[in-house]
């Protein structure tokens, strides 16, 4: 199984896999993210990735004053000044969470965080499922998974229909 929680594993991987490490380690994303545990999550770490996938960062955040977050971000530079961040805060399955949307030498990443380790976040734990899905079924189905995706269906939901499943969202998780 793939050490998911460093990103060592992309720099052998395929050609998206492998840009996204020299995007992340030239610009020190992860240096920098360091105190929040962050983790890469998503479809690029699994390699069903589509043009306009996003490098999907997760993070463990105190959020009980997100400006204090906000502000230690901008100090440490997460990302180049002339870069354009978007910032959103939301409540997604109960948890105060915080989204950073920016791009980055052509991809478009976001950096999410909760108050929850990243590798108990749901993003993380679909990833992991997916992951496994994928070895036991082959490259037929991961091929399908992509085709679903290229016409704009979201990766859960991309899983839910190949696997038949009610709710994938939750069904996932039960992987």
């Amino acid at each position: 199984m793939i050490d998911f929680t460093t990103l060592d594993y992309l720099k052998e991987g395929n050609e998206t896999q492998r840009r996204a490490y020299e995007v992340l380690t030239r610009h020190r994303i992860f240096e920098k993210l360091k105190e929040y545990s962050p983790v890469l999550a998503g479809t690029v770490p699994i390699g069903i990735d589509v043009e306009g996938s996003d490098l999907d960062i997760i993070c463990q955040v105190d959020l009980t004053c997100e400006e204090d977050f906000l502000d230690e971000l901008a100090l440490k530079k997460i990302v180049p000044p002339y870069v354009e961040v978007a910032v959103e805060t939301m409540v997604i399955n109960g948890e105060r969470s915080i989204v950073l949307n920016c791009m980055l030498e052509g991809f478009p990443v976001e950096i999410f965080g909760q108050d929850i380790p990243p590798i108990r976040q749901n993003a993380y734990l679909h990833m992991l499922a997916e992951y496994r899905i994928l070895e036991e079924k082959g490259d037929g189905f991961k091929q399908e998974i992509i085709q679903l995706k290229k016409q704009g269906i979201k990766t859960e939901p991309a899983f839910g229909l190949l696997l038949e499943l009610e709710n994938p969202y939750e069904d996932l998780l039960k992987f």
